[in-house]
């Protein structure tokens, strides 16, 4: 049997996925598990995209991963921020190694009713991430200073606004989405317009499994290189949200069991999409990396 055709057999086992695609050599296999759209949100595999907006950027030479969010948003600061501030680059952003200490601004779970009280304001969410108190280390590579927070992705997302003067899904579409012929993609966006970043893609599972395509092939889809060779490396090797669990893969997953699969040993992609209430998405996880080695 092939990679397909065991990745298949295996999907069908799990209720509760709705959405399943496999790439191998080039062929593109999906299958319907579970009734359901064939466009629904990824979650928090939308921070692989952004990473990839971020690429763009690199390649063009308008972004460094050594910048400072305090250069990119110098007329943006609120008062008192805290000086700590003035360490954090965007590799750090990335890496989430930023200084937070607990995560925020997840509109996937938090009220945003309450966040006029708790921030000072329900819709200028660049001032409640710049005005966080940095009570760790920026750029801590020890295992406690790492905090996971979809506020670094939508800092990110701004950045690319900034850049650009388009929001990210507009600047997305214009050099990914439309290109490589994605069928459908939204992104949901703050009170002010701007695109999440962390969360909030709307996709299916054939076109996230394009990014996976992209990373695998050093930064070349369909004949096309959109990525250089070096960003591709310095995400898996940096850990930019495509991170290696084995020797042999690197993968995003997001919130309700979501995934985004890479095996870089024998060459398959494997996307899905679904709502995981019988943890599915972590038995589908260890099959593919038993599967491939």
């Amino acid at each position: 049997m092939s990679f397909t055709e065991k990745i298949m057999a295996k999907a069908h086992t799990e209720k509760g996925l709705y959405w399943i695609t496999v790439v191998e050599n080039g062929t593109v296999h999906t299958e319907s598990i579970t009734p359901a759209n064939k466009t629904n949100n990824c979650y928090s595999v939308s921070k692989a995209f952004t990473v990839t907006a971020l690429g763009l950027l690199y390649d063009d030479g308008l972004l460094s991963v050594d910048e400072r969010p305090v250069d990119i948003f110098k007329d943006k600061l609120p008062e008192n921020m805290d000086p700590k501030w003035e360490q954090v680059t965007l590799d750090h952003v990335m890496r989430h190694r930023w200084g937070i200490e607990h995560g925020f601004l997840d509109i996937d779970t938090e009220n945003l009713d309450e966040y006029e009280e708790k921030y000072g304001t329900r819709n200028d969410f660049l001032r409640i991430v710049l005005s966080a108190r940095l009570p760790l280390t920026p750029g801590d590579d020890g295992d406690d200073a790492r905090r996971y927070s979809d506020a670094a992705y939508y800092l990110l997302s701004r950045v690319v606004t900034e850049k650009t003067g388009k929001t990210l899904f507009d600047f997305m579409r214009e050099r990914l989405f439309t290109p490589m012929h994605f069928e459908e993609a939204a992104w949901a966006a703050c009170p002010m317009g701007y695109s999440m970043g962390a969360t909030g893609l709307y996709v299916r599972t054939p076109d996230m499994a394009k990014i996976g395509q992209l990373y695998l092939n050093g930064g070349v889809y369909n004949g096309r290189r959109y990525l250089s060779k070096e960003w591709c490396k310095k995400v898996t090797e940096r850990g930019y949200e495509l991170r290696r669990n084995t020797p042999n893969s690197f993968s995003k997953g997001g919130m309700n069991g979501q995934q985004l699969f890479v095996n870089d040993k024998y060459g398959f992609v494997v996307t899905w999409l679904g709502h995981d209430t019988n943890e599915y998405a972590g038995r589908m996880f260890d099959f593919l990396a038993e599967l491939g080695g």
